[in-house]
């Protein structure tokens, strides 16, 4: 699976001044049901209904916020760079400023699974972490974003 199968331009945002994690993902929530249709609703609670079952933040500033949702057709996926970063309860107790939603439809275990591992691939890339955070426009990020894997990541 491929990041741009999932991701579109629209659905990338530099989010500043976000005080905390419940407005981030009522802000992400908000924004997917406007990409969607779907109810904003329904989709902040299955985001808060995956955060009480442990925290999505993976640590070294990243989050892979989740869920399934009826309605949807396929996998979406929604990237924000959130400056400050925030307080995200992540494993590591570090700020999180590097976030990506996916949201999934609730038969798509392997597609969501498979978006799940490409999606922390990526981000714990050391080098695309570096230059998503220098990156300072939505259209900046999106092109970070889009790039190959670089090869040590790829595998």
């Amino acid at each position: 699976m491929e990041l741009n199968d999932i991701l579109e331009p629209d659905c990338v945002h530099v989010c500043a001044q976000v005080a905390d994690k419940p407005a981030l993902l009522a802000g992400l929530a908000a924004r997917a049901a406007e990409v969607t249709g779907l109810d904003e609703a329904q989709i902040l609670g299955a985001l808060m209904e995956r955060e009480e079952l442990g925290s999505t933040g993976l640590g070294n500033g990243i989050a892979i916020p989740h869920g399934k949702i009826s309605g949807l057709d396929k996998v979406l996926a929604l990237f924000a760079k959130v400056d400050p970063a925030i307080e995200f309860d992540a494993v590591d107790d570090q700020p999180v400023d590097l976030v990506m939603m996916l949201l999934a439809p609730p038969g798509a275990g392997a597609d969501h699974l498979k978006a799940l591992a490409r999606v922390a691939r990526l981000l714990r890339s050391d080098q695309v972490a570096e230059a998503l955070r220098g990156a300072r426009t939505a259209e900046d990020l999106y092109r970070v974003l889009m790039e190959p894997l670089p090869d040590s990541v790829a595998a």
